[in-house]
């Protein structure tokens, strides 16, 4: 049985929701679940944006069909080719095989290579600014790329002020019952799932994020409809505030973010010490997270939304502990930059991972390691007590 959802009075979401899926792209966990958007425009010509992943194929198609009603499916606007998104676009050809399928070169290009039935396919390739009136809506298309593929673009309803932004403006989690950011608590119980999905899906692309947002700003927008995630009709501005401070590698919050890797607990300790003393310091916002323990996915959300970040690392194998390192390395892929970083080392009896750290660090743009390095042989004494005071008060000094 369907379950289509009324947006306007010719809009409608067809998407479904799947809450069995464990790994989003088979890296990212999803606890909650990942909603799969797709949009129908109910105007003089039947206008689909985006299809949906294979495992929801039977409620897409129940959706597709019962929000038609008995109509003609005329065209199929394809925004972005993974396939969380396109994975339907022959099954639907099939249903509806007059269907023009209205999309730019490079993701023709991209159908062509995941469907070989595709040749047979009706297109209509588009470029930045051109336009398909369906009857009272006219959409435009502005092109998007690296947001977070190359052939990614977006889609501008001027009738009505609809921006069918792709993946831009997503979040994890399923949809539940509840369509519209308004009436979650966005900032109180969905922002975190945002940012992560932000930071790890689109992250790295903050210059190409960046051109989106000029272009945005251009256009007299009233709603978003995404491809994951709610649709937003009000109090736009704030997501795109965060949009904005994300992609421009801003720190979201001024506090410290204290990851550590620790095999015995030692390391552990010793960032739990420096955490108590960065309290005592007058410090109001601190997270400490063990490496081991928390999904990498997490870290970089969190990476990216701490000024200051304290990496606190065993010695392995005379190297980095190989959580750590896989972290630090995440955050190097995810083009993270402007901010301070400080450095707690251990090793019984050869501490490596300090110098190793930073030579990752030093290969990241605009990064700034707080003196002085904290040396752990084995476990803390007296004498890292002081060093770890000396170090707390130095970020303390950065800081402010």
């Amino acid at each position: 049985m369907h379950n289509i959802r009324k947006i306007t009075e010719d809009l409608f979401y067809v998407g479904a929701s799947d809450r069995r899926l464990a790994l989003f792209e088979n890296v990212y966990p999803v606890p909650n679940g990942v909603s799969y958007n797709s949009y129908l425009l109910l105007d003089d010509k039947t206008v689909l944006l985006d299809t949906a992943d294979a495992s929801v194929s039977q409620l897409f198609f129940d959706n597709v069909c019962a929000a038609l009603n008995g109509r003609q499916l005329d065209f199929l606007v394809v925004n972005h080719m993974e396939p969380d998104h396109c994975a339907l676009i022959a099954d639907l050809l099939l249903r509806y095989p007059s269907v023009e399928v209205v999309s730019n070169a490079k993701a023709i290009a991209m159908i062509k290579q995941f469907f070989p039935q595709a040749k047979d396919f009706n297109f209509r390739i588009v470029s930045e600014g051109d336009v398909l009136c369906s009857g009272r809506h006219t959409l435009h298309f502005v092109m998007a790329p690296m947001v977070h593929w190359p052939e990614a673009m977006v889609t501008f309803d001027s009738a009505d002020g609809i921006l069918f932004s792709a993946d831009a403006f997503g979040t994890f989690g399923a949809i539940g019952g509840h369509l519209f950011a308004d009436q979650l608590d966005f900032d109180r119980n969905c922002i975190d799932e945002a940012r992560r999905y932000y930071t790890n899906i689109v992250g790295k692309y903050g210059v190409q994020v960046q051109s989106l947002l000029n272009k945005a700003a251009s256009l007299d927008i009233k709603m978003v409809c995404p491809l994951h995630g709610p649709v937003w009709r009000s109090n736009i501005g704030y997501f795109v505030e965060k949009y904005s401070c994300w992609s421009s590698y801003k720190p979201e919050l001024h506090g410290v973010l204290l990851v550590y890797g620790s095999i015995y607990g030692n390391t552990a300790n010793a960032a739990d010490i420096l955490a108590a003393k960065l309290a005592d310091k007058g410090v109001g916002s601190i997270a400490v997270y063990d490496v081991s323990k928390t999904d990498v996915s997490v870290l970089v959300s969190e990476a990216f939304r701490y000024s200051h970040i304290v990496l606190a690392s065993s010695t392995y194998n005379n190297g980095i502990f190989t959580p750590m390192e896989n972290f630090l390395l995440d955050l190097k892929a995810h083009a993270l930059q402007n901010r301070t970083f400080a450095i707690v080392e251990n090793g019984t009896w050869a501490p490596q991972s300090g110098k190793l750290m930073r030579s990752i660090l030093e290969s990241m743009k605009n990064i700034t390691v707080v003196e002085p390095v904290v040396t752990i042989k084995s476990a803390v004494g007296i004498a890292q007590m002081d060093t770890i005071e000396t170090l707390a008060s130095a970020i303390v000094g950065q800081m402010q």
